[in-house]
């Protein structure tokens, strides 16, 4: 008889987190579009204030390739990826290049600032919301990374930590140079 006590927490908390998972697993499936369905289109445009208070609207970009990067400061990977982004922004910003960096958690202004000026962020970081998040199709992987054409095209999609390659081929191909990277889905 000790036992059904146990059982039935345990069977409980089973039931908590089945429940928990389908609320969570139906919320990102709220998507405004598949993210697949943006490939080759125009990105949805948007406009977010910057962690030093400005706007900035995406199609003010219009004329320059466009790496657009949903990340987040508890995201191991996205703390990766910065460092090769202050890189890549030095060398291709001349060439008409623009990264733009989507906070994507509830930490503070404040605290996110902190943590782009620590990592050296050369980049305007965006406070994102859920709303743009959808727009692109959900990001629920951190870090999710859009590359734009200079027409505001989405030209290729990455999911997760990528190597510095893969990034430096779709910038490439963003810019018109080419590159070996095909288009992700």
């Amino acid at each position: 008889m000790k036992k059904d006590p146990i059982i039935l927490f345990f069977v409980g908390a089973l039931v908590a987190v089945m429940l928990f998972a389908g609320i969570r697993a139906a919320r990102n499936s709220r998507a405004i579009m598949p993210a697949h369905g943006l490939m080759g289109a125009e990105a949805p445009d948007f406009e977010l204030k910057t962690v030093d208070g400005a706007d900035l609207r995406l199609s003010s970009l219009r004329g320059k390739a466009v790496l657009l990067n949903f990340w987040a400061t508890y995201c191991g990977p996205c703390k990766v990826e910065m460092p090769w982004f202050v890189e890549l922004q030095k060398e291709y910003g001349p060439q008409g290049f623009q990264i733009i960096g989507v906070a994507m958690d509830d930490a503070t202004t404040e605290e996110i600032a902190k943590f782009a000026k620590d990592l050296g962020v050369n980049y305007p970081i965006l406070l994102g919301k859920e709303a743009v998040g959808l727009s692109y199709g959900g990001v629920s992987v951190l870090p999710t990374t859009f590359f734009l054409d200079r027409n505001g095209k989405v030209i290729a999609r990455e999911f997760g930590l990528q190597s510095r390659s893969v990034f430096v081929d779709h910038i490439k191909q963003a810019l018109g140079q080419g590159g070996s990277v095909q288009a992700q889905k």
